[in-house]
């Protein structure tokens, strides 16, 4: 039995505390979370003890200051991606030596187009061990005691299983990934892919999903090669696998985004899509990837094109077979 940490009080962040908390008995006896005090999540947690998903266990404990947790040496992060590197340079003032930790998030740096993987340990000058978490699931359906799986990805092999056995259960079937490039590349842009799933549906173009579906991965696969991955990731869980609860859930963030934007509405919550987007625009074009779709749906979003002239765009390149 072990105690472990969680650092960030979203909705994802206190859904990974409370299902380490309460479905992993045998192997995990608390679960210390952190956020920051001035943060709605965090505030919410600490007057009522619950949120909108779910109520903490009475093995579930919450701190503003992060020394309070890092006496654990596992430490799960999930914050928004673009906070991490900050998180990073402050978590580097303290003594992290030999700790693990996993990183449950999905996106790109939007400033350098990085992994988050990279990001954290470009940040952490100490002998620390890092995995990552992806794959498909929303709180809400966990909630209702619906499984589903997941991979956790490693440069460590040892890490990865030690992970792996500490968090396994019948809620959720852990995978053990073997290419932490296409895993993180795949997962971040399930997200962009939402985005455009989204706008079909605000649309109502439903019958051009299938087609998104098809020729999405291929496109992904481009970028996850040119990262030195594996473009096969881009038809595992993180990716591919990660489509029903991203392009189709009502619970779907980015999916939402997309809807609203092609309504002429604005979404008010985190959806990570977006400024990964940036981030692939960033690389595709300083790297000449072909990345039509991603490529479109920054033309909508950030150039603000007419919406349905710019995804028709993409059906008027040059015919092409559809398989190489």
């Amino acid at each position: 039995m072990k105690d472990i940490s969680v650092i960030g009080c979203g909705r994802w962040g206190t859904f990974l505390a409370w299902y380490a908390a309460n479905r992993c008995p045998e192997k995990i006896k608390s679960v210390l979370m952190y956020d920051l005090k001035i943060s709605p999540n965090f505030i919410e947690l600490r007057d009522t003890r619950k949120n909108e998903y779910l109520s903490l266990s009475d093995n579930m404990f919450l701190y503003d200051t992060l020394d309070k947790i890092l006496v654990n040496d596992t430490v799960i992060i999930s914050i928004g991606c673009q906070h991490l590197r900050s998180l990073a340079r402050e978590l580097n003032g303290y003594d992290l030596t030999g700790k693990t930790f996993l990183l449950a998030m999905k996106g790109l740096e939007e400033s350098s187009a990085k992994i988050m993987h990279d990001v954290f340990k470009e940040e952490i000058s100490q002998d620390i061990h890092v995995a990552s978490l992806s794959g498909p699931g929303h709180v809400q359906d966990y909630m209702r005691n619906v499984p589903s799986a997941a991979v956790i990805d490693s440069l460590e092999p040892e890490t990865q299983d030690y992970l792996i056995k500490l968090l396994q259960s019948d809620l959720i079937r852990f995978y053990y990934g073997n290419d932490l490039i296409g895993d993180q590349i795949g997962a971040a842009l399930k997200n962009v892919i939402g985005l455009a799933a989204g706008i079909l549906d605000g649309l109502e173009w439903y019958g051009l999903k299938g087609a998104l579906m098809a020729r999405a991965p291929v496109e992904v696969g481009r970028l996850i090669k040119h990262f030195g991955g594996n473009p096969m990731s881009a038809y595992g869980l993180a990716h591919l696998g990660d489509y029903e609860a991203t392009l189709f859930s009502k619970h779907s963030h980015n999916r939402m985004f997309g809807e609203d934007f092609a309504k002429g509405q604005t979404f008010a919550k985190l959806a990570e899509g977006v400024p990964t987007l940036k981030a692939v625009k960033l690389i595709a074009d300083k790297e000449g990837l072909d990345m039509p779709i991603c490529q479109a749906l920054y033309r909508a979003i950030y150039e603000k094109a007419d919406i349905q002239s710019t995804i028709r765009s993409i059906f008027e390149r040059d015919l092409k077979k559809e398989f190489i």
